[in-house]
């Protein structure tokens, strides 16, 4: 276990150099195991595009969710952590833009959702937060509790995605908080996919986070995603939006 920690945490650090030497920036696990599971406080936020969110169908399809409808002629695949700091920059900032061309039918997002820097950190944070977020697909909920998930999101280093933050950031989500899911967020229902994203997350090849494809391919400059206005572009350019 101590030997697959160092490779995850040394393959991270190698994905986040190389991201960086291309004017990107990707979460890494350098740092010591010294998550908790203490009940750290957080602000809870919504999305400013909850409305909107709120409207869009997701799914699980193996070890992705896939948001939007199924026929949309565009397809832009999300690789995130819920702890990577510089994922909730994307949610935040180029996540924002994808919202408006999934309602109108013009592009899905598939997200796969890995937990890896709970390895090099400490603590089940993401493993947390992931297993919360499939739970909130059963209740029609995920787009909108996904981006308050990120809105919400506590300091990397601090194991902040507790079971009690997870219910507090649910209860921004009209109709989410329930006896199921709440059940299901306190047993951990969906421990089982969530090693099953991890391991998409895995097979993918990708070994960092955020990495976002527009059509199968990065976009050309790497930072656009962290920027609504940049990434709308982007999505111009690519004929989805």
């Amino acid at each position: 276990m101590a030997v697959r920690r160092r490779l995850t945490r040394t393959l991270t650090a190698l994905a986040a150099a190389a991201l960086l030497a291309t004017g990107a920036a990707a979460c890494g696990s350098g740092g010591s195991s010294g998550g908790s599971d203490v009940s750290a406080e957080l602000t809870v936020k919504t999305s400013p595009v909850a409305r909107t969110l709120a409207e869009l169908p997701a799914e699980a399809v193996g070890g992705k969710i896939v948001v939007g409808q199924e026929q949309a002629p565009h397809t832009v695949r999300v690789f995130i952590d819920p702890r990577c700091p510089f994922c909730a920059k994307f949610e935040t900032g180029g996540g924002e833009a994808l919202a408006e061309p999934v309602a109108q039918g013009k592009v899905k997002v598939e997200y796969v959702l890995a937990s890896f820097l709970d390895q090099g950190l400490g603590g089940r944070g993401s493993q947390r937060a992931v297993n919360a977020l499939r739970a909130s697909v059963d209740a029609g909920k995920f787009a909108e509790y996904h981006a308050a998930v990120y809105a919400s999101q506590p300091e990397e280093s601090v194991d902040g995605y507790t079971t009690e933050n997870l219910l507090k950031i649910a209860d921004k989500v009209p109709g989410l908080r329930g006896p199921a899911f709440d059940k299901a967020v306190k047993d951990e229902t969906y421990k089982s996919w969530v090693g099953e994203a991890m391991q998409a997350f895995q097979d993918s090849g990708q070994q960092g986070t955020p990495v976002v494809l527009v059509d199968g391919k990065q976009p050309g400059n790497a930072r656009a995603m962290f920027d609504k206005d940049a990434f709308a572009k982007v999505l111009k350019d690519a004929g989805a939006a």
